[in-house]
């Protein structure tokens, strides 16, 4: 695939027991999460008017712990907003329906939402989001990605809504850094790692070819899986190759996995690791311990140490008070992100056509007014006719010390546009 960089004046086309353990600890999380994602829902006010979205989401199977964490913050912010009496006399409904990760579950939630009149859906699933794009301009039905943002889906946007870069374009930002800071006269060699996924492939579609143009060497990437046992392979392999900078698309569970195996082969201080936020984190350190030092990674917003931003500080004020602890996951930032914006959209939409009149034409028109929206100090939103991603702003962060250490300006992702 061809790409055209549209910004910035460039064009360039452990054992078993573990993880046993490991595997009940994921899902205790998601059990627990899930029924969070239950007990939240807010009740209707006295008045009985309420204003129902709904959200399609991986709720079970791989992948599913973060994405719950994601889910978890979108139903905390929304009861935040309520408790605000910010839409006085009228509370928002979430309605749920997992998919599993199976096309036909999302298609048979999408249905039933649509017949009931909901004008909005959150989602993160790519075959929904590529395969419904016709449906969701027939029926008039904003479409908000709460997650990962798939290339394919953001060019063009039509009817579907973000809060950041695609991956390939947040990569491109971690490309940038790196390059920025190379020694040797050399070019640098680059290998992508991920998981056997349309997912895991994402940041390495016009993310090579971007790379290739800064002036990176990009070598044969490796597969791994969601929650691998050894990757003892593909590291001897990335050895072989002399990989100096290598990125893994993989959550929590597999990027531990890695840098684990990686300490034990001695690789840590010949190769420079990083991986995507949703990889990242404090939840890294804890399952990888030492291994994770000095890895990198690209985050659209600050970190929770970074206090005194005004929606760190809230954040983790709510996480307090609705359930007795902070839960510092990056995921979390994308779901509280996403439902501010949707919420404001909703709010705005009703000023604009009364209560009675909203539907997804009007919340479309609000979002499309979008110029600035300041999003509690962590970002700010802008929409354009054929810009929906909201923001391009990202920073670099790594563990120092095992902290989450940001060690870059923000600064603006280039636009990557996949030629047709």
């Amino acid at each position: 695939m061809r790409s055209s960089i549209l910004k910035g004046g460039i064009k360039v086309k452990k054992g078993i027991a573990q993880q046993k353990q490991l595997g009940a600890t994921i899902l205790a999380i998601a059990l627990a999460a899930l029924l969070l994602v239950t007990a939240c829902a807010p009740a209707p006010t006295a008045e009985g008017r309420k204003v129902t979205i709904a959200g399609i989401w991986t709720m079970t199977g791989p992948g599913a712990s973060e994405m719950l964490r994601n889910i978890g913050a979108v139903h905390d912010y929304i009861r935040y907003f309520q408790e605000q009496k910010a839409i006085p006399g009228v509370s928002i409904e979430l309605l749920w329906g997992d998919t599993g990760h199976q096309y036909a579950l999302f298609l048979s939630h999408y249905e039933r939402f649509v017949t009931s009149g909901v004008p909005l859906i959150f989602t993160e699933e790519d075959s929904g989001l590529t395969a419904l794009k016709a449906r969701f301009e027939e029926d008039e039905i904003v479409v908000f990605v709460s997650g990962s943002n798939y290339e394919g889906v953001v060019y063009p946007p039509g009817r579907r809504y973000f809060c950041g870069p695609t991956i390939p374009e947040q990569f491109a930002v971690l490309a940038d850094y790196f390059m920025e800071n190379w020694k040797e006269e050399r070019p640098p060699r680059l290998a992508f790692a991920g998981i056997d996924s349309a997912w895991g492939y994402e940041p390495r579609r016009t993310g090579t070819e971007y790379a290739e143009s800064l002036g990176f060497e990009v070598l044969a990437p490796e597969v791994i899986p969601f929650v691998p046992l050894d990757t003892t392979t593909q590291l001897l392999r990335l050895k072989e190759s002399g990989a100096d900078f290598v990125y893994i698309q993989a959550l929590v569970p597999a990027v531990a996995t890695v840098l684990r195996d990686a300490e034990r082969l001695g690789l840590l201080g010949q190769m420079q690791f990083s991986c995507t936020g949703v990889g990242h984190g404090e939840g890294l350190v804890s399952m990888a311990g030492a291994a994770s030092e000095g890895v990198l990674a690209p985050f659209p917003e600050p970190w929770f140490d970074e206090i005194e931003v005004p929606g760190v500080k809230l954040m983790l004020d709510t996480q307090i008070k609705y359930h007795g602890e902070e839960m510092r996951y990056s995921p979390y930032f994308r779901g509280w992100v996403s439902a501010t914006i949707v919420c404001e959209a909703v709010s705005r939409a009703m000023e604009n056509v009364g209560y009675e009149n909203l539907d997804g034409r009007a919340i479309k028109e609000a979002l499309d007014g979008f110029e600035d929206f300041d999003v509690y100090g962590l970002t700010k939103i802008t929409y354009t006719d054929d810009d929906h991603r909201g923001s391009t702003h990202m920073a670099i962060y790594q563990v120092q010390g095992g902290k989450i250490v940001r060690v870059s300006d923000w600064r603006e992702a280039p636009t990557l546009v996949p030629e047709k």
